[in-house]
C-alpha cells in the first residue's frame, strides 16, 4: 500500500528535500482520479475549456506532491505566508509552475506577492495599485493581474464595485500594471450564473480577456459562461481540514 506514496516521495524530493509522506495510494488515486474527471467535464462543456487552477489552500505536501505527480501545475492559494511555505522551495525545480493569488492582498504583503505569484487576481483598490508598482519597480519583476469584481456587493467581501471598474483599470494602467481580467466571487446565497453573466459583460466592455470565475461548486457553470480559468480545491481534493 505504501509503496506508491514512498515512489512519489522519491521522485518530487528533488523540489523540497527528502520526506517520508503518509498519504495511502488509495488518497493519491482519487485525487488524480478527481482532476481528470474534472479536466474531461470541463472539455465536454466548452471547445476551449476553462484552465483548471488547483487551490491548495491548508492542503499537506503530501496533496501537493500527488497532483504535482498527476501533471498539475496552475495553482491558486489564498494567503501570501502559506503560499511561501507551500511553493518558495519548489519553485526553481518546477520551471512551468505557475502561481496565482485568489485571496485578498495586504498592502503592506505587495512586495512578497510580487516575488512569489506570477499572476495576483484580487486588486480592488488605488493603494493596492500603487504598492504594486512600487513592488515591481523594487523587485525588477513584471506580473499580471486581474481585478476582483464584488457583482453582489456585498459589503464584508473584497473587490471593488462593478460600477468601479472601469475607473480602477484606469487607474493601475496608470501605474504600468498589466490587468488582463476579473475575477469574482458570487454571494453563497444567490444563484451564480447571473454574476458570471455580469462579469463576462464587464470583460468584454473593457477589451479584457481572462475571465476567473466559478469554484468546487459551480466550476462547471463558470465554463458555460466563458470563465478562462477556474479555481477548485475541495472538488480535487475532498474537504478540507480545519482542525490542525
Amino acid at each position: 500500500m505504501a509503496r506508491l506514496a514512498a515512489e512519489i516521495s522519491l521522485r518530487l524530493s528533488p523540489y523540497w528535500g527528502f520526506c517520508a509522506i503518509s498519504m495511502t495510494d488509495t488518497d493519491i488515486t482519487e485525487i488524480a482520479k478527481r482532476r481528470r474527471a474534472i479536466l474531461d467535464e470541463l472539455s465536454d462543456i466548452s471547445e476551449t475549456p476553462p484552465v483548471l487552477v488547483a487551490v491548495t489552500k491548508t492542503q499537506p505536501d503530501e496533496a501537493l506532491e500527488a497532483i504535482l505527480l498527476d501533471g498539475q501545475r496552475v495553482f491558486g492559494e489564498n494567503r501570501v505566508q502559506e503560499a511561501y511555505e507551500h511553493w518558495e522551495a519548489r519553485r526553481e525545480s518546477i520551471p512551468d509552475l505557475e502561481l496565482r493569488l485568489i485571496g485578498p492582498l495586504q498592502s503592506n504583503k505587495s512586495e512578497d506577492a510580487v516575488r512569489l505569484f506570477d499572476v495576483i487576481e484580487t486588486i480592488d483598490r488605488a493603494k493596492l495599485c500603487r504598492e504594486l508598482a512600487k513592488a515591481e519597480e523594487k523587485t525588477g519583476l513584471k506580473r499580471t493581474y486581474l481585478i476582483q469584481v464584488n457583482t453582489g456587493e456585498e459589503p464584508q467581501k473584497a473587490g471593488v464595485s462593478p460600477d468601479g471598474v472601469e475607473d480602477l483599470l484606469a487607474t493601475a494602467r496608470e501605474h504600468g500594471l498589466n490587468v488582463v481580467g476579473l475575477m469574482c466571487i458570487p454571494p453563497v446565497e444567490e444563484p451564480a450564473g447571473p454574476h458570471f453573466a455580469l462579469l463576462a459583460k464587464l470583460a468584454d466592455k473593457l477589451g479584457l480577456n481572462q475571465l476567473s470565475m466559478g469554484m468546487s461548486a459551480d466550476y462547471d457553470l463558470g465554463a458555460r459562461f466563458g470563465a478562462t480559468h477556474v479555481r477548485v480545491g475541495s472538488a480535487l481534493f475532498g474537504a478540507r481540514d480545519y482542525s490542525a
